[in-house]
Formats: structure tokens, sequence, C-alpha cells
């Protein structure tokens, strides 16, 4: 079933277009996420899908239903986590959730919601000590408390350390696994990568590629890098070489007899292949080919 369609889906403000025709399909059940630098068209896209924008042009049909139109039933079966937020700061963690839950016809309990999001000491501190990574914690507990059906999360990690970051994938995957259906946001690159079903990467209001994290990487070269030894003439080699700051850099699609080769020479002639390093192509190889080439102008 899909849950998200748009088609054509443009926005302008005033002479700038931030949003230059996205046609976009999220099923239900899967994570799917959001990519691209600061100004792609990110925020503008989610918030017209969440029913806080209106499109200049396109069609858009969220959960059945045009969300710059919906109803207060359709809300309920929504949960957002706005990238900034700010709750009453005088309320406690517990309180505020319980505020929140009462907007809702079948929120979830709020000791579970607490638990959930890993603030059970926190229970009864007021929002306003929160540390920034509590906050945020309790901000995806608001957009959980609902029990919604759909979970738009835009970075919902910011602020957390690496144990925290860990423990929010866990949430997220979690309920993906529970059938919510999650569009997310992020900087993260190794977010999207462990956690999206599918990722849409935009770039000057467009989407310019889309589809499972594996099947993106699939087409780029593993990297094959180390420090040039000094005064020593590399061996022959078949792929590409860049030496940049006393650092060779190979790509292949075929790493095993390259690597073979190079460590075979090294160690015939005594040759310290400094800082060797084999890295797989990753979701961050895509995104930076994508967003760091220039554009051609609409």
């Amino acid at each position: 079933m899909t849950v998200i369609t748009a088609e054509g889906l443009r926005k302008s403000y005033g002479q700038h277009e931030a949003v230059r025709g996205i046609d976009l399909e999220v099923r239900a059940g899967e994570v799917f996420a959001f990519l691209g630098p600061n100004g792609a068209g990110k925020t503008t896209t989610v918030e017209i899908l969440e029913g806080y924008r209106d499109p200049t042009v396109g069609k858009v049909q969220v959960l059945g239903a045009d969300p710059a139109h919906a109803d207060g039933g359709w809300r309920a079966r929504i949960g957002v986590m706005l990238q900034t937020w700010q709750v009453e700061p005088t309320l406690t963690v517990r309180e505020s959730l319980a505020q929140f839950a009462g907007y809702y016809p079948r929120p979830l309990p709020v000791e579970d919601v607490v638990r959930l999001v890993g603030l059970e000491a926190q229970r009864d501190t007021r929002a306003g000590r929160l540390s920034g990574g509590q906050q945020r914690r309790l901000d995806m507990g608001i957009a959980l408390v609902g029990d919604p059906e759909l979970l738009f999360l835009d970075e919902p990690t910011t602020g957390f350390d690496p144990a925290a970051r860990r423990g929010a994938w866990q949430i997220i995957a979690a309920l993906r696994d529970a059938g919510k259906t999650v569009l997310l946001t992020t900087h993260y690159l190794d977010e999207a990568q462990a956690l999206a079903d599918r990722v849409a990467i935009l770039v000057d209001g467009r989407i310019r590629t889309e589809g499972p994290p594996d099947s993106l990487v699939a087409g780029h070269a593993t990297r094959i890098t180390f420090r040039h030894p000094h005064g020593v003439e590399l061996p022959a080699l078949p792929e590409r070489v860049e030496i940049s700051d006393g650092r060779v850099e190979l790509r292949s699609h075929e790493p095993l007899p390259l690597v073979h080769t190079l460590t075979t020479w090294a160690v015939q002639n005594g040759v310290d292949l400094a800082d060797f390093e084999v890295r797989r192509p990753s979701l961050e190889d895509v995104y930076l080919d994508l967003t760091t080439a220039p554009q051609a102008q609409p």
C-alpha cells in the first residue's frame, strides 16, 4: 500500500523555486530517507507532506488525503518530530507527554513512551533542564505518543552521543517492524544507510537518485588507499591512481586482484604501505558525487 504520493511537486517563494518537480512514492511499513545539502528542498517538501505548506504546483496524497485540507482525524494518524521544537519548559517529561497524549483518541501509555525513548531517569525532570540530546528524545516521544501510522522524523538524532544515536536507531527499526511508516530526514549518511529501506537524494529542489541504499552504491568502486613510500616507484597498476599529499588512491570494481598485486609487490620488495586501507563504497560516495558535481541549470 502506498502511504505518500507526490506528482510534479513544486514550491516557489517569490522568484526562488525551492522544489522543482518532485515525484515521490512512500510505501507502508518502510523507512524512507530524504538526503541532501542545506537548501536542497527537503524541509519544504516534508512540510508540504505534513500539511504545513501548500504546494505551488502538483498533487499530494498522504494517508489517502490532501494534507493541505485534511481534518483532525487525519492528523491524529501522523506523528511529527520537527528539527527545532520547544515544549513548555516548566513541565516535566511525564507531564509534557501526558499533555500531548490528550490530543489523540488512542494514545500510547505515557510510561511506555518514557521507557521507549530512554528517559526513565528524567521522567520528573522539567523540560527546560534537559540536555540537548534528552530534549530530542522528548521530541521523539511527543511524535510517538499518539501511536501514529506515519512518522515524520526531521534530524531525529541531532545532539545525540554515539550510544544514544544507536538507541534511537533501534527505536526507529522497531517502529518499522511494528508496521509503522517513517519518513526520515538526516544529514548522517551512516544513519540513512543503516535504517532506510529506500533513500532519495535531493539536489537543487530535484530528486537526483532514489532507491535502496545497496543498489545505489553498487555502481561505485572500492577505494584502496595508502601512503606513497618515499623514494619508491610504484609497480604498474591497471586501475586509476590518484596521488595527493603523499597519499595514493586506487579505485576498482574488482579490488581483490589489485590488493594481491600490491601486497605481493610490497612484501617482495620490503616496502611498507603505511595506512593501507580498503574501503567498500558507501552511501556517502553516492551523496558526494551528486552534491559536489556541477549541476545543470533548468
